[in-house]
């Protein structure tokens, strides 16, 4: 059976720019099936419409589907993921600049406040996620303007996730100048044997 690899971008973000071009080109140049929709709503993402939107792109999933997710995507997956029901088994799954907490500065608009909130302070099912998925490597920014380098602990405590701490990489965007991200198709390469 073909594997699969959904990408999931961030807040604002697009599938087909960037890092999540070349990692999906890659991917298909080596025989993946990739799927890299454009969610919804991205300016103002909400649980409740990314979670369902990506278990509807998915279909039926197995242990030959992996996810690569950036930002709030990374939260997407794991929402998706604690849904999942009992004796599913899925692939793997790495995070970019995922987070569970925002650093402070972030934003200063009241609407990014408050779409935010919701990813913040909804809790999240670790036990049953780790039911469904044991191949978990995030990958970190010491330079992110968002992300709080703490979180990359919490990615190891509460998914046992094999942690990547990369330099002056920022949030991993165009922004940043990140069009290649090498160390992504590495990891996933791994995850993947």
């Amino acid at each position: 059976m073909k594997k699969r690899v959904f990408i999931i971008h961030g807040w604002g973000g697009q599938p087909d720019l960037g890092w999540m071009l070349w990692l999906r080109k890659e991917l298909e140049g080596r025989g993946f099936e990739v799927v890299a929709p454009q969610m919804p709503e991205t300016d103002v993402p909400k649980i409740e419409k990314w979670v369902p939107f990506l278990e509807e792109k998915v279909g039926e999933a197995d242990e030959n589907t992996y996810f690569v997710g950036h930002s709030i995507g990374c939260q997407t997956i794991l929402r998706y993921l604690e849904k999942l029901p009992e004796n599913k088994k899925i692939g793997g799954a790495l995070f970019v600049a995922g987070w569970f907490n925002l650093k402070p500065e972030t934003s200063e608009d009241e609407d990014d406040i408050k779409a935010a909130k919701p990813w913040l302070e909804t809790p999240i099912d670790f036990e049953k996620i780790l039911t469904h998925i044991k191949k978990f490597t995030a990958i970190f920014s010491d330079n992110d303007p968002y992300v709080p380098i703490e979180d990359a602990e919490l990615f190891k405590q509460k998914l046992g996730a094999k942690t990547i701490i990369e330099h002056n990489k920022g949030h991993f965007t165009g922004d940043d100048n990140i069009i290649e991200l090498p160390i992504v198709l590495e990891e996933l390469l791994k995850i993947n044997n």
